[in-house]
């Protein structure tokens, strides 16, 4: 139901599962294995797996940080856009992928739930895309101690808002990894 004409397809994108990302993540294991299941069943499917990698100061290009985490392994013919903005399509070519393959559904999982995640979620959604977030399988870190709620409420209220969320023609929704499938 994507308001982008001519894109049927379905793809899943992974963000941010980095070493320096989600290193002290809220269930760091347990999302990195529901992302891995959600990668594989993707690539069963002939599902598009669509890679997200952030740099920063802090987080510098090639640094071992900067890695994604060991756990996931990335196919070399799967698209990996490169970020630096918590909007994974800010100035990069995450459109150009999506558009190329014909994408006008995604599934999103990775991090941070509060930064990352969330900003591409809404951006998708205003840029046209139907939008499941996977509500298992993306996590944050404790930033309780800046003011922040504790990384459960900050994921379960995302999961909570995203279900509810409208657009006029596109469609928002939250689906355990158990239940994802990748088909309408």
């Amino acid at each position: 139901m994507s308001t982008l004409s001519d894109r049927p397809n379905t793809a899943l994108v992974v963000i941010d599962v980095q070493n320096g990302v989600v290193s002290e993540a809220h269930e760091r294991d347990q999302v990195v294995s529901n992302i891995s299941t959600l990668v594989g069943k993707a690539r069963a499917g002939g599902v598009p797996v669509v890679w997200v990698q952030h740099s920063s100061e802090h987080l510098v290009k090639g640094s071992d940080e900067w890695q994604l985490v060991p756990e996931l392994k990335r196919d070399e013919s799967e698209p990996l856009v490169h970020k630096t903005f918590a909007d994974s399509f800010e100035d990069t070519d995450l459109e150009d992928v999506l558009a190329t393959a014909g994408i006008g559904r995604l599934f999103v999982s990775g991090a941070q739930t509060d930064e990352c995640i969330r900003s591409t979620i809404h951006g998708a959604m205003v840029r046209g895309y139907d939008v499941t977030l996977v509500g298992d399988a993306h996590t944050t870190e404790d930033l309780s101690e800046y003011g922040a709620p504790t990384p459960d409420k900050v994921i379960a209220h995302t999961n909570l808002y995203w279900e509810n969320h409208q657009a006029p023609g596109r469609t928002a929704a939250v689906q355990p990894t158990a239940e994802v499938t990748f088909t309408d």
